[in-house]
């Protein structure tokens, strides 16, 4: 199991208002590399940022034709971050071994030139930010992206939409309709598209995606200890998410540690179920229920 000391460092790291989310990012790689050592790999980004911001001088120096409504400042300045991580150092999605859990990993990211929609989002981001270039997370249905914002001087000029998994793509809000369409969004979700798809993602939020991302591929290779441990570090950023305490739970008694299990399920049987309680939510606390029962006579006969 990770330790209560790596909880709690991932804890403040994931909370801290600096913006730095390399950190947190290389924590998390810890649950596949536990000996990895940080501080290369921060070094490796204060590099590439420092080559990024003089190459976004000097293409501020002479920007190139924008797109209408776009700051041909800020537009030549987010091509030439392009060209640098993407056509110099080669970064590029990995879509033919999309699963494979070090795409989740900052350090493999770097060192491999691969990854997915999430960590070359965050890499673009780290790298962005020691150029002195503005540029959030988007935490976009299916497909995480990124988003360079329009200056509080540029008030007819609007935000460019960046898929860092694409090579840098930029994307048009007709793009950004399709993509949600075909990540099967719900009627609901394409009715809010405008209100709420391109808001800026926290660093909370960010985290939790890649934590996510990680988890679902631990369960799917039923390594089942490092999805635990993923879980222990979800609820860190969200100490009151009621699926994680759940899935804690049902992990730790795949692991055998009934005494975790059974104290995790008993909490989340004690948490207020969202209201209006559906069939399917009945029926899940049915399942639980009959989990702790099961868990109790076990332990009880341990005894």
């Amino acid at each position: 199991m990770i330790g209560e000391q790596s909880v709690r460092n991932f804890t403040l790291a994931a909370h801290s208002s600096d913006p730095e989310l390399a950190n947190a990012a290389l924590m998390i790689a810890r649950l596949e590399y536990p000996g990895l050592d940080a501080r290369p790999y921060l070094d490796q980004l204060d590099r590439l940022g420092g080559e990024a911001r003089q190459r976004l001088a000097e293409a501020a120096a002479a920007p190139c034709d924008a797109p209408p409504g776009i700051n041909p400042m800020r537009y030549a300045r987010v091509m030439a971050l392009n060209e640098y991580l993407f056509n110099d150092l080669r970064f590029v999605g990995n879509s033919t071994n999309y699963e494979d859990p070090r795409n989740s990993c900052l350090n493999e990211v770097l060192d491999r030139r691969t990854g997915i929609p999430i960590t070359l989002a965050l890499l673009y981001i780290e790298v962005a930010r020691r150029a002195d270039l503005d540029v959030q997370g988007v935490n976009f249905p299916g497909h995480f992206l990124l988003r360079c914002p329009a200056g509080r001087n540029e008030p007819y000029s609007a935000d460019l939409i960046i898929d860092a998994f694409h090579g840098g793509a930029l994307l048009s809000v007709d793009a950004c309709q399709e993509l949600l369409r075909r990540h099967q969004s719900s009627p609901e979700e394409e009715d809010a598209f405008e209100s709420r798809a391109f808001s800026r993602a926290t660093k909370p939020q960010i985290l939790s995606r890649m934590l996510l991302n990680l988890k679902r591929i631990y369960e799917r290779m039923h390594s089942f200890p490092q999805a635990r441990d993923v879980t222990e570090l979800l609820l860190a950023v969200d100490p009151g998410s009621r699926i994680e305490l759940r899935d804690r739970g049902l992990l730790a008694y795949h692991v055998r540690d009934f005494s975790a299990a059974l104290r995790d399920l008993e909490a989340y049987l004690r948490f207020p179920a969202p209201l209006p309680v559906d069939e399917e939510e009945r029926q899940e606390h049915e399942q639980i229920w009959e989990h702790v029962k099961t868990l109790r006579r076990r332990l009880a006969m341990l005894n």
